[in-house]
């Protein structure tokens, strides 16, 4: 699987999200380029432990800034937020009982909901972010 290249595509508008969203492109990219480490790697549970704990004060950030603006779809992108929450530590329970395939399903899972939720997700409040002169 190949590493996600930061772009001005993923560019939310807001500088403080922009740079937690390549913090967070750079830990799933430390994942990538562990292709064969398994569940009972030590870089893997440090990194799940790691990304749980940096998205949840991203989603705090973003969800915070949503609240301030008065962003009308808020509840939805916070149930986002909590499916993604729910599958990270699907994936630290895995992890404990030694599950093999969680690495490449955790890869998988990871570089897909990150991208589109950036993509789609995220670029739903940009515009509503702006207008209101949140850099």
């Amino acid at each position: 699987m190949e590493q996600i290249t930061w772009t001005e595509k993923y560019s939310v508008g807001v500088a403080r999200l922009d740079k937690q969203h390549q913090r967070l492109i750079s830990m799933i990219n430390r994942l990538l380029a562990e292709p064969h480490a398994t569940t009972r790697s030590e870089s893997i549970a440090d990194l799940l432990s790691e990304m749980t704990a940096y998205a949840l004060e991203h989603f705090e950030t973003e969800e915070q800034m949503m609240r301030q603006c008065g962003f009308p779809r808020l509840d939805e992108h916070v149930a986002l937020h909590d499916a993604f929450q729910e599958n990270t530590a699907q994936f630290c329970l895995a992890t404990m009982d030694g599950v093999e395939t969680v690495p490449e399903t955790m890869r998988k899972y990871l570089v897909e909901w990150l991208t589109h939720h950036i993509l789609e997700d995220d670029m739903a409040y940009k515009p509503f972010l702006l207008e209101r002169g949140v850099e």
